[in-house]
């Protein structure tokens, strides 16, 4: 026997049309270099429409992808949805990548324009010549410096505000909740970055999972302050969530320093403030004595969360963080570490303790831990470790035009999420290790191989292996653990200026150090666990 409801399409044009229809009133604030600007949701939704008409303009095909390279800003939250409610895909472009990845991403993705922040053209304007498939280069000005747009030979170049200026709204209508709505590109792969296609349905549940109370709980009181990018997962989808719930958004731009930051958490009282560990590092100083009592919920993710600055903001601000986990391929909402009733009875300490682990799995999401020799499910009993697995409606089954699949997924579809977990009696889950050996810095993934090769391309070098060390600030960095051949001398600056010119500065060693030989296992593979214990306690310079 069959349901009778209503076969009602899940997509993103329901999510912008609560923003518009229920919370015109509200606000979405943007901190530019020039000063505070601030737009209600009804004026939003009508440059968003007209953005749509836009995309028509420019000829932009009916599923094109739609490329940005943008801080945070109301500009941005419009493309967000003016591409997917029109039918095309809004492609995330990661300004922090290095130009071979983006040149790789941009033509694999097959991007028609690219919609970019003015004080961020330095950094892809040497890249133009190499993208062989964009037609479009819309500016928006976040600087108002008065220098003219760029050239860029058989692409039009245009000005956001102009465009917007002549063209009409249209009306949005996305009939197939499957149709993509957004991409985004792993940065943590070894090799060329692999393609994540959200599909509406999938952003639409997610936006869902993140209004619920023990997850991200977004509401319309809220004032969110989304730290984390926009091309990082969707903002961890604090925009599309914001958006559906009618919360006033403050989007930082480009300025993430932590008196900025601290000045719009107060400034603006702000209840939900999201973002990876190093940037609350920086922010903690800055809020002492100050009024933070409109904080409800300080989400934390990218990387894991150090006890002590945990402690350090529920001592000075009275609320601890709190530790969300995730990845690109799981939208990337997939645990949030809440305090059930009975963990709100135990001790300050054990609280702490809690607060390090990744909590148990979002509703709408499932998780396993298995043991990779028997393909078994691990007992919960905190101590046994496996690898950890996802499967859910906001977590990819495949990548785009890849073949690289069989490797992130189970014979039963499952993803593998490259994490090595325990699960306590509870259900909660602990990080333990990486499957990969890849390096978390600030949020970023950083790959060891990658760093390896450039390494063992340096003539005067046998073997090298590179882990993460532990950073005050950074959560890890990379320490480059060298073998000279013989009869041949190396210094640290040499090594370092070999592979500077192939590699972005955050992916740069932090430190170089020298041995007699790089620990291998039983079958002739680098030992790299041999090495992280062995320089464990190593203190990189300051």
């Amino acid at each position: 026997m069959q349901g009778l409801m209503q076969d009602y399409p899940l997509t993103l044009v329901h999510v912008f049309g609560r923003g518009e229809l229920y919370h015109r009133d509200k606000q979405v604030v943007t901190s530019y270099p020039t000063g505070m600007h601030r737009i209600t949701y009804g004026e939003w939704a009508d440059r968003t429409r007209r953005l749509g008409g836009v995309l028509d303009d420019l000829g932009i095909s009916a599923d094109g992808r739609v490329a940005t390279f943008a801080w945070n800003t109301s500009r941005h939250l419009e493309l967000y949805f003016a591409a997917p409610c029109t039918g095309r895909v809004l492609h995330t472009l990661n300004i922090r990548l290095f130009p071979e990845q983006l040149t790789y991403i941009v033509n694999h993705a097959n991007d028609e324009v690219i919609f970019i922040d003015k004080s961020l053209l330095g950094l892809l304007s040497p890249l133009f010549p190499t993208f062989g498939c964009v037609k479009h280069l819309v500016v928006m000005d976040d600087t108002s410096d008065g220098k003219p747009l760029p050239d860029w030979p058989g692409v039009q170049v245009h000005d956001y505000e102009e465009l917007l200026a002549r063209a009409k709204p249209v009306q949005f209508s996305v009939e197939d909740e499957n149709q993509a709505a957004a991409m985004c590109y792993t940065s943590g792969t070894t090799g060329n970055p692999k393609g994540v296609v959200y599909s509406h349905r999938s952003c639409f549940l997610h936006t869902m999972g993140a209004m619920t109370v023990d997850s991200l709980g977004a509401r319309e009181s809220d004032v969110i302050l989304p730290v984390v990018p926009m091309f990082h997962a969707n903002a961890w989808g604090l925009a599309y969530a914001g958006v559906a719930a009618g919360s006033t958004l403050v989007m930082p731009g480009a300025n993430l320093s932590g008196p900025a930051l601290a000045d719009l958490i107060v400034n603006e009282k702000v209840t939900v403030a999201a973002g990876v560990p190093t940037i609350w590092m920086q922010v903690l100083p800055e809020l002492k004595g100050r009024d933070t009592s409109a904080l409800r919920s300080i989400p934390c993710g990218g990387s894991a969360v150090p006890k002590a600055l945990s402690e350090g903001y529920r001592e000075q601000v009275g609320l601890p963080i709190t530790q969300a986990w995730g990845m690109t391929e799981t939208s990337p909402i997939a645990s949030v570490c809440f305090m059930s009733e009975a963990d709100r009875q135990l001790s300050v300490e054990e609280q702490a303790e809690l607060r390090t682990t990744v909590g148990q799995i979002a509703f709408g999401v499932e998780a396993r831990v298995m043991v990779p020799e028997s393909n078994t499910p691990v007992p919960w009993d905190g101590e046994t470790s496996g690898d950890l697995q996802c499967a859910g409606p906001w977590i990819a089954a495949n990548y785009y035009n890849d073949d690289r699949a069989s490797e992130s997924f189970t014979e039963d579809g499952w993803l593998r999420t490259g994490d090595v977990a325990v699960v306590d009696p509870k259900g909660r889950i602990r990080l333990v290790d990486r499957t990969k050996d890849l390096i978390k810095s600030g949020g970023e993934w950083i790959s060891s191989v990658e760093i390896e090769n450039e390494l063992m391309g340096h003539p005067k070098v046998k073997e090298a292996a590179v882990i993460g060390v532990v950073h005050e600030r950074w959560g890890e960095r990379p320490l480059a653990c060298v073998v000279v051949r013989d009869g041949e001398s190396l210094t640290k600056q040499e090594v370092l200026d070999h592979i500077a010119p192939s590699l972005a500065k955050w992916q740069m060693p932090d430190d170089v150090v020298f041995i007699d030989e790089v620990p291998k296992t039983s079958v002739g593979k680098f030992s790299k666990k041999t090495l992280r214990e062995q320089f464990a306690d190593y203190k990189l310079p300051s």
